[in-house]
């Protein structure tokens, strides 16, 4: 148990150190003679630390607070100790010592502001074909009300197009549902900014059905002509705890599909007994590169 509670503690630590790694601190002395540097230039996030190397009690005040969260506050700070100061905004800040007259004791703090972003993330990242998925992502101005555009480049197409135009809710964050008809990669875009880019993709729906006994019908939908493939029939081999296959079939164009879907089917014959688990895997090297290998729903014989 000690070895377990001291393993969480150093996840905890280094989770915490991951999260404060992209911040910074910047030291300022206070002297007898003022404030070394006098002039700082730190980004959003950041914090200055405020270290007395004078001999006498000095005291830090901000003209404007707007974002600025100190410690301790207000910032008195005793000979040899620190106080510090995190900016959460960008901005222009002049600081000074209420207590020591003349120009001597102030200074200026610039706080840019970061770079804007976009994340984009989809969920499911696989989908059967006909399904959808969710992207979602945030703006990290938290701006809402701003246009987010979706761009789609399906497999095959030269250049991506766009499908959607969402809004930033609360907090800059957003969500749009899409139907990719074949493996697809997602990009956003808003303003100046472009998100990096996720793909989803596609399995073709296999649907497996019995029509008579001995007798079954295999139909593929895709937003292409599978007709050509070849399908494996496969029974679940308990005593070998996997799928055997046990027959080939080769799919048939079928005119049902109504466009974008297209259907492949094919109907056969297998004499495997009563009762046993069969499907039909239609592998990758079947579907070529614009999709993954597709399963079918299993049904007993």
């Amino acid at each position: 148990m000690r070895r377990i509670a001291l393993a969480l503690l150093a996840v905890v630590v280094s989770l915490v150190a991951v999260g404060h790694a992209t911040a910074k601190t910047v030291t300022v002395s206070i002297t007898k003679n003022g404030y070394v540097p006098s002039a700082v230039s730190i980004a959003q996030g950041d914090t200055v630390q405020f270290t007395n190397a004078d001999t006498v009690v000095h005291q830090v005040t901000l003209k404007s607070t707007a974002g600025v969260t100190c410690s301790p506050n207000p910032l008195v700070v005793q000979p040899g100790q620190s106080g510090t100061c995190t900016f959460a905004e960008a901005g222009n800040y002049a600081y000074s010592d209420p207590n020591v007259k003349g120009n001597t004791f102030r200074g200026t703090i610039t706080v840019t502001a970061a770079a804007a972003s976009l994340s984009l993330a989809a969920k499911p990242q696989i989908v059967v074909y006909g399904g959808k998925t969710t992207l979602s992502g945030v703006l990290s101005t938290q701006q809402t009300g701003q246009n987010v555009d979706v761009y789609a480049q399906a497999c095959g197409a030269a250049a991506a197009t766009k499908v959607a135009t969402v809004q930033t809710t609360t907090g800059g964050a957003f969500t749009a549902l899409v139907q990719p008809l074949n493996n697809t990669v997602y990009s956003v875009r808003a303003k100046n900014l472009t998100s990096s880019a996720v793909t989803v993709k596609v399995r073709p729906r296999l649907r497996l059905g019995k029509i008579a006994p001995q007798r079954y019908s295999l139909r593929v939908t895709a937003a292409e002509s599978l007709a050509g493939k070849v399908a494996a029939f496969q029974r679940y081999n308990g005593t070998l705890g996997r799928w055997v296959t046990i027959k080939r079939v080769v799919l048939k164009a079928n005119a049902s599909g109504v466009a974008p879907t297209v259907v492949s089917s094919v109907t056969f014959r297998s004499t495997v007994a009563r009762r046993l688990k069969v499907r039909v895997v239609l592998p990758q090297a079947q579907v070529g590169t614009c999709y993954l290998a597709g399963t079918s729903n299993t049904i007993l014989t």
